[in-house]
């Protein structure tokens, strides 16, 4: 996606010469997660988030694959993911500077029936995931950076709440549950299964029997609906669960044990690599 404006934009804000990232929580959108970050080297596992990420890449660029199609971003160019939509993410070039944020279900339906002033009765979704949209980019770090400074109250809510509505006026959907099928319905068992036993030391034979489907049958048949391997989505789902733990205080060392991580290197370094900070950075944010 990158063009000429795009390298304008890189070069008029060159990238740090050191990775760095900032998260916290803003309590006037229902304590939304917010990040803001260089990275040079940094790649994200594949992952899932069950909030809505959003966010635009201020320079530099990034390569990132979103449900099994890989392309690069830059300046000018938007994400809009919705929950639950495995993807990573990794530098292009010589790193990139973004920021994101990672707003609710709960908190879109809001803004939605207070610009329509209608009930919204339908699941929030973006119909692209990556659009083109320097304009809306420019609001949306312009809104971000008023929210990370600090700014009044009005000004901050305004400007965030303005730019979000604009986003989904342009982008926005509701989401069509796809035609059920036998196989669909195999993988989703052994998807619930990982979700309710995310803590156990769950093996493959076993989670192929809960399918009913062949140990081969059951890895092809999970990555081709889910876009991700059964042991990176039992992992993706600790990290999930112990986002929610770190949220609510408890130490990042507990939090490893409860949530079937082998020690707290191994926690932190899956941790990091689907968020992007520590658990003692977000546990602080």
């Amino acid at each position: 996606m990158q063009n000429v404006s795009q390298k304008e934009a890189a070069d008029a804000m060159p990238l740090a010469k050191v990775e760095s990232a900032r998260f916290w929580r803003d309590s006037r959108f229902r304590d939304m997660e917010c990040l803001s970050a260089s990275f040079l080297t940094h790649e994200y596992a594949p992952h899932a988030h069950d909030t809505f990420s959003i966010g635009a890449i201020e320079s530099g660029s990034q390569i990132a694959t979103l449900s099994g199609r890989r392309e690069e971003t830059g300046p000018g160019d938007l994400y809009l993911i919705d929950p639950g939509v495995v993807h990573d993410g990794a530098p292009g070039g010589e790193g990139y500077r973004y920021r994101m944020i990672y707003p609710d279900t709960k908190l879109f339906i809001d803004i939605l029936e207070d610009v329509t002033g209608k009930a919204f009765n339908a699941t929030p979704s973006f119909a692209r995931a990556l659009p083109c949209d320097p304009q809306l980019a420019k609001a949306f770090h312009n809104a971000h950076r008023t929210l990370e400074s600090g700014a009044g109250a009005l000004e901050s809510d305004e400007s965030m709440f303005s730019v979000l509505a604009a986003i989904f006026a342009r982008y926005g959907s509701t989401i069509v549950l796809p035609i059920d099928t036998k196989e669909r319905s195999a993988v989703a068992r052994a998807r619930d299964y990982l979700i309710e036993n995310f803590d156990c030391d769950v093996g493959l034979e076993e989670l192929a029997t809960v399918a009913g489907l062949s140990r081969a049958h059951l890895i092809r048949a999970f990555r081709r609906e889910y876009h991700i391997t059964p042991h990176a989505f039992l992992t993706d789902r600790r990290v999930l669960v112990a986002r929610r733990l770190l949220r609510e205080g408890r130490m990042p060392a507990d939090v490893a044990v409860e949530c079937g991580f082998a020690d707290q290197a191994h926690f932190t370094r899956h941790f990091k690599s689907r968020t992007g900070v520590t658990p003692g950075q977000f546990r602080v944010g």
